[in-house]
């Protein structure tokens, strides 16, 4: 079995940009983890580091208990101060931070998940979505919502804005808005990011809501 991270890098791991997955620390630190295979170099200047799929993997698993020197065998490390990891408003949300810096945080992680697609594809393109993309369908479709300037909804369903949910159909997302129009401005806006969209209507309640997936071609 693979020896889990330390747990310095794992904090490395998870100090990683949260799209791209571009790391920060030491030589030392960021050389283990390409040993361990966890990380690579990107071949393109400026040759910055990136979390492999086993990394980002890494990442996505709760933290298992381990060995901090002087700490008694079998005891979880404590947590980690937050670092302040940015997450995609999928709509539903209670109220949270806006202004500037929420839209400056939403411009970088849009700007990273295009160099993501970017450094994932042989020819550059950044016109479809990336494997990234493909295993977090909800946060990827929101986050191309919300940065082009469309307003999650808050906890409360009345006072508009979209909302994206997982569905049964494989690599497929659901997209609710109030309003007609806006509604076809999320389609739009899907559509412009690289998914396929399509209008239904819910049979047993009649709403109307956007199915997006990410195009492949």
């Amino acid at each position: 079995m693979t020896r889990p991270p330390t747990a310095a890098q794992r904090r490395v791991i998870d100090a990683a940009d949260p799209v791209t997955g571009r790391l920060r620390g030491t030589e030392s630190q960021i050389a283990a983890l390409v040993t361990r295979g966890l990380a690579f170099r990107h071949p393109r200047p400026p040759h910055d580091h990136f979390l492999t799929p086993a990394g980002h993997r890494v990442r996505e698993t709760p933290d298992a208990p381990s060995e901090t020197p002087g700490a008694v065998p079998g005891t979880p490390a404590p947590p980690a101060a937050d670092a302040g990891v940015f997450a995609a408003r999928v709509g539903g949300e209670e109220a949270a931070a806006g202004g500037p810096s929420r839209a400056r945080e939403v411009r970088s992680a849009w700007e990273g998940l295009l160099e993501l697609r970017r450094m994932t594809r042989p020819d550059g393109a950044v016109d479809r979505p990336c494997g990234w993309e493909r295993t977090h369908l909800v946060q990827a479709a929101a986050l191309a919502l919300e940065a082009a300037g469309h307003r999650p909804a808050g906890a409360d369903a009345a006072a508009g804005g979209y909302r994206v949910r997982a569905t049964p159909q494989p690599e497929a997302v659901a997209v609710h808005e109030p309003g007609p129009e806006a509604l076809r401005a999320c389609a739009a806006t899907l559509d412009k990011a690289g998914w396929q969209t399509g209008e239904y209507t819910e049979p047993r309640t009649g709403v109307r809501y956007v199915l997006a997936s990410p195009r492949r071609v």
